[in-house]
């Protein structure tokens, strides 16, 4: 633990909320473990980092319009943005995992890893509240833009919607038109419907991936 806080820049008063953070539900429902799974940090990480970001663009681009700062912000705090910093900070080697889901990848698994470094977020709130919880947002996922540079796109949904929007028409519509594998490996095929009647697929290991991976697809069908 003392290894991983150097890594995050913060020092817990209270390490079991360090430890519920790392825990993943495989870990947590299986026998004869009795904690908490890291869901419910997540979700509230989730709220804390998005108002953070939402902050700091608002600081940094004075000029830029709604449209613009919504852009940015889902840029930032994307699944993929949160899967790299999970790998920069080493996350995977400190997850609390179930049998099955370590031994098919879960350690490396983006979803995963994103999911733990909005658990940790939550964690630093509760633990020091919002001034550390800002300082890890912006020393770990913000210092990209922090410093004038700004992330390349990776989130393909608001840009379909943007897209859409600018041309009249209603907003897409994602729907899992399967999913196959079991629980700890599963792939999900999401299928984009767009405003005209065409729609696109695509897959990912989770349900946010592979709504990407067909809001791309819709793109390049109407860019082409």
């Amino acid at each position: 633990m003392e290894r991983l806080e150097k890594r995050l820049g913060y020092t817990f008063s209270d390490r079991s909320i360090l430890q519920t953070a790392l825990t993943h539900s495989s870990y947590a429902n299986e026998s004869p473990h009795t904690c908490r799974s890291n869901e419910r940090l997540e979700f509230l990480g989730d709220a804390v980092l998005g108002f953070c970001t939402a902050r700091t663009v608002y600081r940094l681009y004075p000029d830029m319009p709604e449209g613009g700062l919504t852009r940015l912000r889902a840029e930032l705090v994307c699944e993929a943005s949160l899967h790299r910093t999970a790998l920069a900070l080493g996350l995977g080697d400190y997850l609390r995992l179930g049998r099955n889901e370590q031994y098919n990848g879960g350690r490396q698994r983006p979803s995963i890893l994103a999911d733990c470094v909005e658990a940790i977020i939550a964690a630093i709130f509760l633990d020091g509240g919002l001034e550390p919880a800002e300082a890890f947002i912006d020393g770990h996922i913000l210092q990209d833009v922090q410093a004038g540079r700004r992330p390349a796109r990776t989130d393909y949904k608001t840009e379909l919607q943007e897209l859409l929007q600018r041309a009249g028409g209603a907003g897409p519509a994602y729907t899992v038109v399967d999913q196959i594998g079991p629980d700890h490996d599963k792939t999900f095929t999401v299928r984009v419907a767009l405003h005209d009647g065409a729609s696109a697929q695509g897959k990912g290991k989770s349900k946010k991936e592979a709504e990407q991976a067909a809001a791309k697809a819709a793109l390049e069908k109407l860019k082409h």
